[in-house]
């Protein structure tokens, strides 16, 4: 009976350590999404055409279909969505039903909270570090990981998101500056925190972005090596959001423009606005 009762204490005890753990996670999470959503405040200037005169045709395309003039300069946002996350391969791709929360602030960094199934955790990007934390049923830790080439990979994606969902934050400035690819390609390269990521955004005629594309430092390869490699996604859905014509739908994934191309994140959004 004894050992009964030890085993039942000692099952107790770890599930009230995993629980308190799970609870750390979450405070550090909103921890790091006040102090971007604090990076927002003070925002106010607004856009107007002549700030991209002198930018490459497809990127003034890009932000007069993006930004409508007068509107106010918002880098920091928060994007609900709903969708569904493959953790297979492209040929059993396993796809999970997912809802999430996001602060997107570029180029300081991201919040992304998920919920795909039983999985549940955390993407996050900051100027200081990075890190992934998922668990399962909310109780036992599966996934951890960041800094260093982690950290890099984050930075990859905060840039990316900003091409699809935070468009001012790419106007040119101390951080960012822009190249032609060609008639309807241009690159913005952001430089921010040790980090320097170009992110290349086509666009069609009425300026709506098609496609999205950085080299990613990544290790989701064969060889499990850090490396950069294509990684990009296709935008659509557009709607006006306070002044911003944003996608509702992505997908995106690895290897893109490649026969290896897989598109585990396949998200539509229902809410973009202030974080």
């Amino acid at each position: 009976m004894a050992i009964i009762l030890y085993s039942l204490v000692a099952v107790i005890l770890a599930v009230a350590i995993l629980f308190a753990w799970r609870q750390l996670d979450h405070r550090a999470d909103r921890v790091a999404w006040d102090h971007l959503a604090e990076l927002a405040r003070g925002e106010g200037q607004r856009f107007d055409l002549s700030m991209v005169a002198d930018l490459p045709e497809p990127a003034r395309r890009y932000f007069a279909f993006t930004i409508v003039p007068g509107t106010p300069i918002r880098t920091a946002l928060r994007i609900e969505m709903t969708g569904q996350l493959g953790n297979g391969t492209k040929d059993a791709p396993n796809y999970q039903k997912m809802q999430a929360s996001q602060i997107l602030a570029p180029p300081h960094g991201l919040v992304w909270k998920v919920k795909a199934s039983a999985l549940s955790g955390s993407d996050g990007a900051m100027p200081d570090g990075s890190w992934t934390r998922f668990w399962l049923f909310d109780l036992l830790p599966i996934v951890r990981a960041g800094g260093g080439d982690h950290h890099r990979s984050a930075f990859g994606r905060v840039v990316a998101e900003a091409a699809f969902w935070a468009p001012a934050s790419l106007l040119p400035g101390d951080h960012v500056r822009w190249e032609a690819v060609d008639d309807d390609t241009a690159r913005a390269i952001v430089e921010f925190g040790g980090f320097t990521q170009a992110v290349d955004i086509t666009v069609e005629a009425s300026g709506a972005p098609t496609q999205v594309v950085i080299q990613r430092w990544s290790n989701e390869n064969t060889k499990k090596v850090f490396r950069e490699q294509p990684f990009g996604g296709y935008p659509s859905g557009y709607q006006m959001f306070d002044g911003y014509r944003l996608p509702t739908h992505v997908e995106g994934g690895n290897h893109f423009g490649t026969p290896d191309y897989f598109p585990f994140f396949i998200a539509n959004v229902s809410e973009i606005g202030r974080p």
